[in-house]
Order: structure tokens, then C-alpha cells, then sequence
């Protein structure tokens, strides 16, 4: 579990969140019907390049995308390719950057031409539970009211939150200690401290929890094959107010 306590680490991980948060927002105007998501992680990779950071993704663990681009039913860590985007699709964005040797992390869900008011329920859902639980990232209280907050605003929108996969600590590596669960009861867990850093991100399915990973030993879909949604934020937790890392200009 990393704790930064010098100011110099804490600004260069603001300066890797800035440039993820950078990337995901400029990839996610490049989403609409037509574009491939094959087009979508090219534009990131070249993005990245520009800026001098790399990708916290291309090659961990074998992984063969600049970024993750899952769409509808995909949960998380779609590989980009051929697939062509739909007018009615959401397209969820996973960016992690590296960059002087610091990780920022961050996650969008695009609706592209989604008129279906349920879909749009379920994305401000989700984008409302990843606030609820940055809300109670606070130093002194417990890592499990993040996960609480989660699950709760989630459920009450009437949706189900995925339980296979989780929200992370990070820092120098992309997943450290501990482990963030989108579910659970509050109070429990450690004692969140000033200069932990998080990766806090609810992925909610519109339909059931269950999820399972396809052939490629990489894309998480929906059992249901139902809509999912996921939003991430690189978050700081400080002696106040939690402070967002990837919030564009953050």
C-alpha cells in the first residue's frame, strides 16, 4: 500500500493523472458511429506519444492495446480491433498512463447517438456512484465506506455492481494495495490516511452482477449479455477534501 508523503512524488503523480485524464477526454470526442475501436486506441497511442508518456496497459501482462475500449455489453478490458461502433452504443474508455514513474489511471463510459433512456440511466447511474465514493474517500475513515457509497447509490438506481472486479490502490505501479471493492458494508477494512492514492471505479451492469471473460483471456462481458458501464477516477486522499487526480486539468 503506497502512502506518498513527499510533495515532489505527489505532483509527479498529478502530472501522469493529468495526461491519462488528458487522453480519455480527447479520445472520447473521437467517439461516434463509424469509428472502429481499433481507430480509438491508434489516436491514444499517438496521443501518448506526443505528450512523451506511455501506456500503464500496452504489454502488461500480454495485453495488446494502447487503452481498453469495451462497448455495451463488455465490462471491462475490451481489446481494441475491428469493431465498429453503432449509433445506440456505449463505449466505456480505460486509459493508464505512465509517466515519471508514476501511474494515473482513469475510466469514462460515451454514449454515441443513445437515445434508450434506460441506458442513459444507467451510465449517470454509474457516474454517480463513482462520485458517491470518492465523497467518502477521507482520511480517517475506512476503506470500506468507499465501497459502500459504491454499491449503494448504485442499487438504489436499480442496477447491479460487478463483484469480480475491483477499484485498486496505485502509485508507482498500476495496481497496489489494497484492493477497492464496488460492494460491502461500511466500517470495515483499513483506515484510510492522507497520501494513499486510489483508483476508484464502479463497473454497473444494467442487468445481473455475473460477468465472465471471453476466448481472447481478456474482455469481461456481461453473463446476460446486458449493457454495462464504468468510470474511474485517480483519487488522493488528503487531510480534507478528497482531491481528484484525474479530473481534466487536475
Amino acid at each position: 500500500m503506497i502512502i506518498i508523503k513527499s510533495p515532489a512524488d505527489l505532483q509527479r503523480m498529478r502530472e501522469a493523472s493529468a495526461i491519462a485524464a488528458r487522453v480519455r477526454d480527447e479520445v472520447a470526442q473521437q467517439v461516434r458511429p463509424g469509428v472502429t475501436t481499433g481507430e480509438l486506441a491508434e489516436f491514444a497511442g499517438e496521443l501518448l506519444r506526443a505528450l512523451g508518456a506511455e501506456s500503464a496497459f500496452l504489454g502488461y501482462r500480454g495485453y495488446p492495446g494502447w487503452i481498453c475500449v469495451s462497448v455495451n455489453e463488455e465490462v471491462v478490458h475490451g481489446i481494441p480491433g475491428p469493431r465498429r461502433i453503432e449509433a445506440g452504443d456505449i463505449v466505456s474508455l480505460d486509459v493508464g498512463v505512465r509517466y515519471r514513474g508514476f501511474v494515473g489511471d482513469t475510466a469514462t463510459t460515451v454514449m454515441a447517438g443513445v437515445t434508450d433512456t434506460e441506458i442513459i440511466r444507467l451510465v449517470r447511474a454509474t457516474e454517480r456512484a463513482l462520485w458517491a465514493g470518492i465523497e467518502a474517500a477521507r482520511a480517517g475513515r475506512r476503506l470500506s465506506d468507499v465501497s459502500h457509497a459504491i454499491e449503494s447509490t448504485a442499487t438504489a438506481a436499480g442496477y447491479a455492481v460487478v463483484r469480480q472486479f475491483v477499484g485498486h490502490g496505485i502509485g508507482r505501479q498500476m495496481h497496489e494495495d489494497p484492493q477497492i471493492p464496488n460492494f460491502g458494508p461500511p466500517g470495515r477494512g483499513p483506515v484510510l490516511k492522507a497520501g494513499m492514492t486510489l483508483a476508484i471505479e464502479p463497473m454497473v451492469n444494467l442487468g445481473r452482477q455475473e460477468v465472465e471473460v471471453l476466448e481472447d483471456g481478456w474482455t469481461v462481458v456481461a453473463q446476460d449479455r446486458r449493457p454495462s458501464a464504468h468510470f474511474e477516477h485517480t483519487v488522493a486522499v488528503t487531510a480534507g477534501d478528497p482531491e481528484v487526480l484525474t479530473l481534466r486539468g487536475g
